[in-house]
């Protein structure tokens, strides 16, 4: 009630941060999800900023922001244990000073400006599930494939994301998430563009459970979302 209506209903800003664990590690079926898609249910008239960050200066960005702002909005970040303890999971120190901030949505790096029309494929994600794909880009060489990450789900930065979209028009747009189909940010972002981008879900099937509780189903299961991630 506070959390998500507070200033709707009594005009109470709250600057609180959820920091929620949220991390298909395949190490059982039930502290895996923090409910993502609950909490982009309730968004609307900008009352949160539900994120899902994957470098350490941009954690750190997205909380220095949140005491520089001139007003409050509760913040909900998608924890992940796995990225901890990530080698590819660094920054560099010069990502934590001044001339940086945080960044909504983070293109991706190993594309240049005159590599970008060679791209087929627009793989747009959230999360730990970038450094899956981007492990199983490099090790495919697959040049033909853009991936690009939604740090800050709601407020979508519109303006930065149709950037991205004109960059590599004429690309097949893909959404993948490790949820299942009925949880994470699909059904959200389906309702932001329905009609208006053609995307492709690549997820795990709908499900009861937020994850299997065998490891071995659960590696078969990211294995397939990699493949059809990366097919056609």
């Amino acid at each position: 009630q506070f959390i998500s209506a507070g200033e709707s209903k009594w005009q109470r800003m709250s600057g609180l941060v959820m920091l929620l664990p949220h991390g298909y590690e395949g190490q059982g079926p039930e502290h895996s999800s923090a409910r993502l898609e609950r909490y982009l249910q309730a968004c609307a008239d900008f009352n949160l900023t539900v994120a899902n960050i994957t470098t350490p200066a941009n954690f750190f960005h997205a909380l220095r922001r949140q005491l520089y702002r001139p007003f409050r909005k509760p913040l909900i970040v998608m924890s992940p244990k796995s990225l901890l303890r990530h080698p590819e999971c660094i920054s560099d120190l010069l990502e934590f000073e001044d001339d940086h901030g945080f960044r909504e949505i983070i293109d991706d790096p190993t594309v240049g400006p005159r590599s970008n029309k060679k791209i087929k494929t627009l793989l747009l994600c959230s999360g730990k599930v970038y450094y899956d794909l981007a492990q199983y880009k490099r090790e495919n060489k697959r040049e033909d494939v853009a991936i690009v990450r939604l740090e800050q789900l709601y407020p979508l930065a519109q303006e930065q994301f149709n950037a991205i979209l004109e960059r590599y028009a004429g690309a097949k747009v893909k959404w993948v998430q490790e949820e299942s189909a009925n949880m994470g940010a699909w059904s959200y972002l389906l309702s932001q563009f329905c009609g208006k981008l053609p995307l492709e879900l690549v997820s795990r099937k709908a499900s009861a459970s937020p994850a299997t509780g065998f490891k071995g189903v659960h590696d078969r299961q990211q294995q397939e979302i990699m493949e059809r991630a990366f097919a056609g």
